[in-house]
This record gives C-alpha cells, structure tokens and sequence, in this order.
C-alpha cells in the first residue's frame, strides 16, 4: 500500500550509502527478493506487475529496514487485525 519502504543500506567502499524504495501510489507495495548473491527490491502494482526494480550485490548490503504504512495511510473498508 501507498507508504510501504525499504531502505537498503549497501558499502560502496569506505562509506555506507542508503537506497529508499517505496510504493508511490495506492494498491502498490513493495517486495524483497534473495537469492543467487542479488537482493532485488521491487515495487508492484495489485496485480503484480513490476513498476521499478533495484538490485545490490548481497556481499555488499549491510541492512534491509522494511518500513511499513502507518496506520493513517491504511485504505478505508479493510479491517485492521
């Protein structure tokens, strides 16, 4: 939903840098992929349908903070658990 993050903090060699990828309209969200050394981050629609992708080398992430949509940001009609 509108609001979901990820930071991705990543060593670029003397210095840490931080990546931010997060849902830019309402009904999209934002998943986390590992494997093969890669950590993917992509932004997708409802359907599924990739918006935006970010890759990183896994040797060279340091932190993945997943920052989900407050409580004010959560869609009318759907029941909070």
């Amino acid at each position: 939903m509108r609001g979901d993050s990820v930071e991705v903090l990543v060593d670029v060699g003397g210095a840490v840098r931080d990546f931010l990828v997060a849902a830019t309209r309402e009904g999209r969200r934002v998943e986390v992929d590992m494997g093969r050394g890669v950590v993917e981050v992509t932004e997708v629609t409802r359907w599924g349908t990739p918006v935006r992708t970010a890759r990183f080398l896994s040797a060279r992430v340091v932190a993945i903070v997943e920052h989900p949509a407050s409580e004010e940001q959560a869609p009318r009609g759907e029941p909070r658990p």
